[in-house]
């Protein structure tokens, strides 16, 4: 052996420089450079295109969200929106209702919600106590006491048969058995 080649390291890369293979180039059927070149190009293009799109579609909804949005075909009006009658104190337009129903004059300055429940709470039992009213001012029932009253004397109508059996709130069910044409009692 000799001196140069013991004083090597053994993971050193030998000088191969004067090795020379014309025969062994670069072939242009393992890699297209020029289509990698245009396809990253496309890829950046795109990109940025999607990226201004974006850009344009969040200005699109930001400016429509600004906007007061229009009521569908199917939304209820002001009007519609109020809860039925009897409705409770601060809705709209129930304190003048309430005034009105209680003979005082309307005034446009909102009312005290006691106020509402005060004279709300005298209607009811002027209702109970003389009987309820109907638009026109008509009496369309009978005090609780007249009612009462009227019930003891008369009596509570009762069944003619006598007292209820379970048998009584049966339902007759047709059978499967007879195919429809024979019930019993369930």
């Amino acid at each position: 052996m000799s001196k140069d080649h013991d004083n090597i390291h053994r993971t050193e890369t030998p000088d191969v420089s004067h090795i020379r293979n014309i025969e062994v180039t670069h072939e242009r059927s393992d890699v297209n450079v020029g289509a990698i070149v245009k396809f990253v190009l496309f890829l950046t293009l795109l990109t940025v295109v999607v990226y201004v799109l974006m850009w344009g579609m969040f200005r699109l909804f930001q400016a429509q969200a600004q906007k007061e949005p229009v009521p569908g075909p199917m939304a209820m009006s002001e009007a519609e929106r109020l809860p039925p009658e009897p409705r409770l104190q601060g809705a709209q337009g129930f304190g003048s209702e309430l005034a009105k129903a209680a003979g005082e004059p309307d005034s446009k300055v909102p009312r005290d919600p006691e106020w509402e429940i005060s004279v709300l709470h005298q209607l009811w039992e002027d209702g109970l106590k003389h009987g309820l009213r109907d638009a026109n001012g008509q009496v369309v029932g009978m005090p609780i006491e007249e009612a009462m009253k009227k019930v003891a004397a008369g009596g509570l109508p009762s069944r003619a048969n006598g007292p209820l059996k379970m048998e009584d709130f049966a339902l007759r069910i047709p059978t499967a058995a007879s195919s429809g044409r024979v019930t019993e009692k369930r």
